[in-house]
C-alpha cells in the first residue's frame, strides 16, 4: 500500500564519494525532507515507486518506496538555478538522455552528479524528482553556479612580471573562483618568490563583485615581496675533524654572503639546503667518517633582514676497510673480481665508492661487478655488499653472489619505427635472438642506431623484459623517427652575380621502390639509402651533381657503396668591366666510387674506406693560375684509402664521449717514374707538365670527446682536436701538384673552387688567408672547444660552443714549424634542424695576424661536420 507522506519534497543528492573525490571543497551533505534527515547510506535502499499519474510536482516521500530498485523511462529533464549556462549545456555535460532506461537510486543518475561536480563550474548540484507517469520519470536538477573570474590585476611587482605569473597558474579571467584555486594561487606564486632567497613574501587575493557581469567577481593579487633574504653566517659546531671552511665548502647551493662571490648567490632556498645537508654527511662517509650525521640545524635572523644557519654535526668514529671476501662466486673467481673492487684492507672506509665499484657509477661504461656479470649474459645475477664484523675503527665486508644461469636473448622487437623498415635498424643492432644477454651490448646498439640520420638519439629507449621461468629475455626497442629530407633553396648576391641553389638530399631512400608510385610519401622512404642532388648556377658559372650510396651493399654486410658524379662550367669574367665570356670557360667532369667496410679487428669501431676517382679539365682560352696554361686537358685519377676509428656517441650531433680518428691517403699512379731517364722536365710546358696530375696526399685527424660535468642533455662536453696534411710528389724534378693543396683559415667552407684543395678552418682570420695564393703543402691545426647542449630534441638540436685554436701552413717542409701557431679564440652557437642541415655563427679574435689591428671574424657555418 501506498502511504501519504505530508511532505511535498523529496531530495536526490550524490553519494558521500562523489563529494569527497571532487577537486572543490564540498560540505557533508544529507538527504533532508522537512521532518526526516535521510544520510548519504540510505541511498542505497531508496527507490521510488508508484502505479498511478502523478501530477507534475516533486514527490512526496510517501509515495517512495525504500526496499526496491526500480527502473524507469527518464521522460525529460528540467534545471533550475542557472544563469551562466543554458538547460541544454548542463544536460550535455551531465551525459543523461530523455528517453533511455535509469534505476533510481542507480550508477547513472550518481555519474551525472559526479559529471556535474567535476565540470567546476557549480558549487552545488541537487536532483529532484518531479513527476513519475506509470514507468517514467521526470526529474530537476538544482544547481548554484560558481562565481566566474571576470578580471586580474596583479599589484607589487612589475607588470611584465604580473602577467607572467598570471600565465602560469590557472587564476585567469574567465575561472571559476573556489577556495581551493585561491589557496593554490597563492601557496604557487609564495613559494616562486622564497625560492628566490624573498623569504618574508606575503601573498593577499581580494575579490568583490563586478557590477558589470553576471555572477563575477574582479579579483586582486597583492605580492609584498619584502627584501631578498641573504644568509650572513654559516655556523658549525661539533666538527674536530674538518675545519668549517671544509664543511661550508661541501654546501654546494647554501653559501654565506661574501662581497666577492658575485658569481653565487648565498639566497636560502629550503630544498637546495636540504639536499645540502645531505651531501655534507655523504662526503665525511666517503672520508670514512660512517656514522657521520646532522644533530640539528636551526634559523635565526639577524636585525639587518639576514640570517644566520647553525649546523651540529657527529662526526663520529674514522673507519677503514678489513677483510674483503667473496661469496658465492663460481664463474669468476676472487682474482678477476678483486681487479673490479681496487679496495684493500686498510685502506680508509669509502661506502659510496664500495657501491660504485659492484654496482656501477651511473656512466654507459661504468667497470663494476654487476655490470661485469651483465655483460656476459647473467641477467639474473645479484651482487650484494654486506658488512659482517665491525671492530674497533675496521669493517669487514663480504661480497655476496648469486650468479643463477646466464640468460638468452629470446626476441627483439621495435616500436615507432612507421617509415624504416625493421631490417634496416636490425642490421645495426649488437643484440640478436639466441645471443646471450648484454648490457655493453644493448648500449652499443643504442650507439649504432642512434648514428642513423633519420632516428634520434636521444629517444632510444630499450625495454628489456626478463623470462624466469625459461631464463631467457625479450628486448622491445622504442624508437622515434626525425626528419631524414633536407632541401637547400638559398639565393645570394656576391661578386657581382646572383647566385642561385637548390640542393635536395634523402637520408632514409628507398630506391627498390622508386617505380611505385604508391610509396612516393613524397618519396620512396624506408631503406636507409642516401640519394643527393645539387645545383648551383651564376652568370659566370654552373655546376650540378648527384650521389647514391648504399650503406649495406649486398645486404649481408655493413659494406657502404657509393656513387657521386658531377659536372661544372666556368666562364671567364672581366672584373674590370663587369663582363661575362662564355667562349672562354673551364669544363670539369667528374665521378667517384667508394667502397667502406666495417672492420672486425683491431674492433668494430675500424673501417677501411676505398675510393677510386677521376676529373677531367678541359681549359677553352680560360686562365686558371693554378695551372699555368689557357688551353688544354688534365686529368686526375686517383686512389684513396682512409682506416679510421669512431667510437663518439652516443648522438651524433652532440657527442658526450669516445672519439674519431682517421689516417688517409690519395694517391695518383707515379707516371713520371715511367718516363725516360733524359726527359727534360724544365723545359716542358705547363699543359705538358700537368696533362696526367700526380701526387701522395697524406691526411691524420683525431678527435676526442669528454664529459666535464652535468647529467644527460644538459652536459658539459670538451672537444679535443688535432689535425695534420701533407702534400708530396714522386718527382722533385717534377715538382708538387699544384692540385691538392691546403688553404688554412676561416669558416672551412669550399665554394667554387674544384682543384682539389683541402679547405681548413680556423676561426678568427679571413679565408684562407693562412696559407699562400698556391696553396700550402703542409698544414697541422689543434683545437680545444668547451660545448653545452641548450636542446636535444629531434625537431632542433642546439649547443652553445666557446673554443681556443690555433694552426699553421707552410709550402715545404723546410719552414716546418708545428708549434709556431697562428692563434685564435671566440664563441659560438650549432643549430641543427633535420630539413635544413646545421646552421651556425661564430665570433672569434684572431691574436697572431700581420696586420695593424688583430684579426676579428664573424664566420656562418653550414654544413659542416660535427
Amino acid at each position: 500500500m501506498i502511504r501519504k507522506l505530508k511532505v511535498n519534497l523529496l531530495l536526490l543528492v550524490f553519494t558521500l564519494t562523489a563529494f569527497l573525490s571532487n577537486a572543490q571543497d564540498i560540505p557533508q551533505t544529507t538527504i533532508k525532507t522537512a521532518d526526516t534527515i535521510i544520510t548519504p547510506s540510505a541511498i542505497d535502499s531508496l527507490a521510488v515507486t508508484s502505479t498511478d499519474t502523478i501530477p507534475a510536482k516533486k514527490i512526496n516521500i510517501d509515495d517512495v518506496n525504500f526496499n526496491k530498485v526500480n527502473t524507469y523511462i527518464l521522460g525529460g529533464i528540467s534545471v533550475k538555478g542557472n544563469e551562466q549556462f543554458s538547460d541544454q549545456s548542463i544536460t550535455v555535460f551531465s551525459e543523461l538522455r530523455v528517453g533511455q532506461p535509469i534505476k533510481i537510486p542507480g550508477d547513472k543518475l550518481t555519474g551525472a552528479i559526479k559529471k556535474l561536480w567535476n565540470s567546476k563550474l557549480f558549487s552545488n548540484v541537487d536532483v529532484y524528482v518531479t513527476k513519475i507517469d506509470d514507468n517514467t520519470i521526470y526529474l530537476e536538477f538544482e544547481v548554484q553556479e560558481l562565481t566566474k573570474i571576470s578580471s586580474v590585476t596583479v599589484e607589487g611587482v612589475k607588470k611584465n612580471k604580473g602577467e607572467e605569473l598570471i600565465k602560469e597558474t590557472e587564476f585567469k579571467k574567465g575561472a571559476m573562483l573556489t577556495e581551493n584555486l585561491l589557496t593554490t594561487t597563492k601557496n604557487y606564486i609564495k613559494k616562486k618568490y622564497v625560492d628566490k632567497g624573498f623569504l618574508k613574501t606575503k601573498v593577499n587575493i581580494n575579490t568583490k563583485v563586478d557590477t558589470t557581469d553576471n555572477n563575477a567577481e574582479k579579483a586582486l593579487i597583492v605580492i609584498d615581496k619584502g627584501n631578498k633574504i641573504k644568509i650572513k653566517n654559516l655556523r658549525f659546531s661539533g666538527n674536530v675533524k674538518h675545519e668549517d671552511k671544509w664543511l661550508a665548502k661541501q654546501l654546494k647551493k647554501t653559501k654565506q654572503k661574501k662581497f666577492y662571490r658575485f658569481w653565487k648567490p648565498s639566497k636560502y632556498i629550503e630544498e637546495e639546503y636540504e639536499a645540502d645537508l645531505e651531501r655534507l654527511v655523504e662526503k665525511y662517509q666517503e672520508k670514512g667518517y660512517r656514522d657521520a650525521q646532522i644533530l640539528k640545524d636551526s634559523i635565526s635572523w639577524n636585525d639587518d633582514n639576514t640570517i644566520n644557519l647553525d649546523i651540529t654535526v657527529n662526526e663520529g668514529k674514522k673507519y677503514y676497510f678489513g677483510n674483503i671476501e667473496f661469496l658465492g662466486n663460481t664463474v669468476y673467481s676472487d682474482t678477476i673480481l678483486q681487479q673490479f673492487i681496487g679496495l684493500e684492507k686498510g685502506d680508509i672506509y669509502n661506502g659510496k665508492l664500495l657501491n660504485e665499484r659492484i654496482k656501477g657509477d651511473g656512466t654507459p661504461d661504468s667497470q663494476d661487478i654487476t655490470n661485469f656479470y651483465l655483460n656476459n649474459g647473467y641477467l639474473f645475477s645479484s651482487v650484494i655488499p654486506v658488512e659482517t664484523k665491525v671492530e674497533n675503527d675496521t669493517i669487514d665486508i663480504q661480497i655476496r653472489i648469486r650468479e643463477d644461469e646466464p640468460a638468452n636473448i629470446r626476441k627483439i622487437t621495435l616500436v615507432g619505427n612507421e617509415v624504416t623498415n625493421d631490417y634496416v635498424l636490425l642490421r645495426e643492432m649488437r643484440t640478436m635472438p639466441g645471443q646471450l644477454f648484454s648490457r655493453e651490448d644493448i648500449i652499443r646498439t643504442i650507439r649504432e642506431v642512434g648514428q642513423l640520420p633519420y632516428i634520434d638519439p636521444e629517444s632510444i629507449v630499450p625495454d628489456v623484459q626478463p623470462n624466469y621461468a625459461d631464463k631467457t629475455v625479450d628486448i622491445e626497442y622504442s624508437v622515434v623517427e626525425k626528419g631524414a629530407s633536407q632541401i637547400e633553396l638559398q639565393g645570394g648576391f656576391g661578386g657581382s652575380t646572383f647566385i642561385g641553389t637548390l640542393g635536395l638530399s634523402f637520408s632514409n631512400f628507398s630506391i627498390k621502390n622508386i617505380f611505385k608510385g604508391k610509396e612516393y610519401k613524397p618519396v620512396p622512404r624506408g631503406d636507409g639509402q642516401s640519394v643527393a642532388l645539387r645545383a648551383q648556377a651564376s652568370r659566370f658559372s654552373n655546376s650540378y651533381s648527384l650521389s647514391f650510396t648504399e650503406p649495406w651493399f649486398g645486404g649481408k654486410k655493413p659494406k657502404s657503396l657509393s656513387l657521386s658524379v658531377y659536372s661544372s662550367s666556368q666562364f671567364s669574367y672581366n672584373y674590370q668591366t663587369n663582363k661575362v665570356d662564355k667562349s672562354q670557360k673551364l669544363n670539369i667532369i667528374g665521378a667517384t666510387l667508394a667502397l667502406n667496410q666495417r672492420l672486425k679487428w683491431p674492433d668494430d669501431y675500424f673501417t677501411l674506406s676505398t675510393a677510386i676517382s677521376y676529373q677531367r679539365f678541359n681549359l677553352d682560352n680560360f686562365f686558371l693560375g693554378t695551372f699555368g696554361f689557357n688551353n688544354g686537358i688534365s686529368n686526375n685519377l686517383s686512389l684513396g684509402l682512409n682506416f679510421s676509428r669512431s667510437s663518439a656517441g652516443y648522438n651524433p650531433i652532440f657527442p658526450t664521449l669516445g672519439s674519431t680518428f682517421s689516417i688517409g691517403a690519395k694517391l695518383t699512379p707515379p707516371y713520371s717514374l715511367f718516363d725516360s731517364k733524359d726527359k727534360d722536365y724544365e723545359n716542358l710546358t705547363s699543359a705538358e707538365r700537368f696533362k696526367l696530375l700526380e701526387y701522395y696526399k697524406l691526411n691524420f685527424s683525431g678527435k676526442w670527446f669528454s664529459k666535464i660535468m652535468g647529467k644527460p642533455q644538459h652536459e658539459l662536453v670538451l672537444m679535443s682536436n688535432v689535425e695534420f696534411g701533407f702534400l708530396g710528389a714522386y718527382n722533385n724534378e717534377l715538382g708538387v701538384s699544384p692540385f691538392e693543396r691546403f688553404y688554412l683559415g676561416g669558416d672551412g667552407l669550399a665554394s667554387g673552387q674544384f682543384d682539389g684543395r683541402t679547405t681548413v678552418g680556423l676561426r678568427g682570420y679571413e679565408n684562407n688567408s693562412l696559407s699562400s695564393n698556391l696553396g700550402s703543402t703542409i698544414y697541422n691545426k689543434f683545437s680545444l672547444e668547451l660545448r653545452y647542449p641548450i636542446t636535444l630534441k629531434p625537431t632542433a638540436s642546439i649547443y652553445v660552443l666557446g673554443f681556443l685554436e690555433g694552426g699553421k701552413a707552410f709550402d715545404d717542409f723546410n719552414n716546418f714549424a708545428p708549434f709556431n701557431l697562428k692563434r685564435s679564440a671566440g664563441a659560438g652557437i650549432r643549430i641543427h634542424m633535420p630539413a635544413f642541415g646545421l646552421l651556425g655563427i661564430d665570433f672569434a679574435k684572431g691574436f697572431d695576424t700581420d696586420l695593424v689591428t688583430p684579426g676579428q671574424s664573424v664566420h656562418f657555418i653550414i654544413g659542416q661536420q660535427f
